[in-house]
């Protein structure tokens, strides 16, 4: 391919790879994955994230892979306040490009209780007070708490951007990322005709504001899941795929459009090369 790609947001150092993370990091090279970011969820994995980054890096054809770890608001239950403190001395010893992914998510019924949901939005703020210690973008993980997560990113005044992942909210909250600074995360979900509303989404804001991502292993690009599984894993090299469907969406030539993400993607993580 004539066209760098980047995989905005990848969960490549999960057990799901353990096997064959080598050959697969091969693979997606191999197809113009040229980086790709390494993301957090939980703190029990913040070593494993560190290892599999340094693996990666080591390979001599293999995409560059950087670090973005943080406290996932899905697995708010596991997060002890001493995980901050754990997060903060990675982000001193080791360099990373981002944190994430942080957010809201109230999708699940016992997340809107009230005190798990007063500990995700302090979980939030606290890891939106490191990326401003820092420096850093942050990737936002948003289900169902598009309001509540910009009403706490303007309280915080938060001026470091980063990526809105797998967008699953309208024009108007796209267009209010987008005016706090932040890229709108495309996943696989593109190369479903019947996303109908993210569809329309990226078609109104149009390629400068987009990124690319697979969040594998989860969120399979439409022709890449197998009928006769329930659930086909995701890898890095389903990438062209992601930009392929939204190519087609935006009636663009793939790589002009790969090349605007590209610089997005470096502009989103204030990445020089």
């Amino acid at each position: 391919m004539s066209y760098p790609l980047f995989d905005t947001h990848t969960h490549f150092d999960v057990a799901d790879f353990d096997p064959d993370r080598e050959p697969l990091a091969y693979a997606a090279k191999a197809v113009g994955v040229e980086r790709l970011i390494l993301i957090g969820f939980v703190q029990s994995r913040f070593k494993n994230l560190v290892h599999t980054q340094h693996f990666l890096n080591h390979l001599p054809d293999a995409p560059k892979s950087y670090l973005a770890p943080g406290l996932h608001p899905f697995y708010i239950e596991q997060h002890q306040s001493s995980h901050l403190i754990d997060l903060e001395q990675l982000l001193k010893n080791e360099e990373c490009v981002a944190i994430g992914e942080i957010g809201l998510d109230t999708f699940l019924k016992q997340h809107k209780q009230a005190e798990i949901s007063k500990k995700q939005q302090d979980f939030f703020s606290a890891q939106l007070e490191l990326a401003q210690q820092f420096d850093k973008p942050v990737l936002l993980h948003i289900r169902k708490s598009h309001a509540e997560t910009l009403a706490i990113l303007k309280q915080h005044q938060f001026k470091g951007g980063g990526i809105a992942h797998a967008f699953s909210g309208g024009i108007e909250e796209a267009k209010a990322f987008i005016k706090l600074g932040f890229k709108i995360g495309v996943t696989g979900q593109i190369t479903n005709p019947n996303a109908k509303k993210l569809h329309a989404v990226v078609q109104e804001v149009g390629a400068e504001h987009l990124v690319l991502e697979t969040d594998c292993p989860d969120m399979t690009p439409l022709c890449c899941q197998s009928s006769t599984e329930h659930r086909t894993r995701n890898t890095p090299a389903n990438l062209p795929y992601v930009l392929a469907g939204l190519a087609q969406s935006l009636h663009l030539e793939p790589d002009s459009l790969a090349l605007q993400l590209w610089q997005n993607s470096l502009l989103a993580l204030k990445i020089d090369i």
